[in-house]
């Protein structure tokens, strides 16, 4: 990889930032644009320089990390540092890459680097993506389906897999929602809330709901919240 992978650390403690900049001094395709020392300075930082990835901590004063993924329209890469091991699952539920436990060594990190390029060779490459006349092959059991992309209504975290709706069936595929996601046409799929993406051309009709979230009538009668960040998002995208 050529290019330097732009990078921003949101942690309160100095210390800590310390040991961060010493890991990431191993690894030249990191560039730290800049530091935060908690969650209002480091949305201020992230929505002017716009990094790839940032290395955020969960627990800090005021806000937390997850409050500040939550303010943010465009979320980058996430790879949590804290030391704290209750926060694991939840955080992937906000799409991190890694969750590195502190004191964090070196083989860890290594490891958390290696996610991070991997995901953005993903994202950088055409190859990786499909489009709405792609087929993909589904198997569930004794079942298989061949399912052209744009007849994928929906798809939802259940577990550790995705469970995937299309001409009435909805098999469960074992790959992560973030990994499909990340192959999908963006301009078809819209990631409604942490757990959903839908299909834009099966919605049937998009009512409000409470606390500024909009919620969207699937033509198969599902209906899908969509989450307030994701409600702003929505309306820009599909507005005149």
């Amino acid at each position: 990889m050529n290019q330097t992978i732009k990078t921003i650390i949101v942690e309160d403690s100095r210390l800590a930032r310390n040991e961060l900049r010493e890991l990431i001094k191993q690894h030249p395709e990191i560039e730290v644009i800049a530091e935060a020392e908690n969650a209002d300075q480091g949305y201020e930082l992230i929505k002017k320089l716009v990094p790839q990835l940032i290395f955020l901590d969960i627990n800090m004063p005021g806000k937390d990390g997850f409050q500040l993924l939550e303010m943010l329209d465009e979320v980058p890469m996430v790879v949590f540092t804290t030391a704290f091991d209750e926060y694991a699952i939840r955080s992937f539920e906000y799409n991190a890459l890694d969750y590195l436990l502190k004191p964090i060594n070196d083989k860890r990190f290594a490891d958390a680097v290696e996610k991070v390029k991997a995901k953005l060779q993903v994202l950088q490459s055409p190859q990786g993506l499909l489009t709405e006349q792609s087929q993909i092959f589904i198997k569930e059991g004794e079942k298989c389906w061949l399912v052209r992309v744009a007849d994928i209504q929906l798809c939802e975290i259940v577990g550790n897999y995705t469970r995937v709706y299309f001409n009435g069936n909805r098999p469960l595929i074992y790959k992560s929602l973030n990994q499909v996601e990340e192959r999908l046409p963006q301009h078809l799929f819209f990631r409604a809330n942490r757990q959903q993406i839908i299909n834009l051309q099966f919605i049937k009709s998009v009512e409000n709901a409470l606390n500024g979230k909009l919620a969207a009538i699937m033509q198969n009668g599902m209906e899908v919240e969509i989450s307030r960040r994701q409600s702003v998002l929505f309306k820009d995208m599909l507005s005149l």
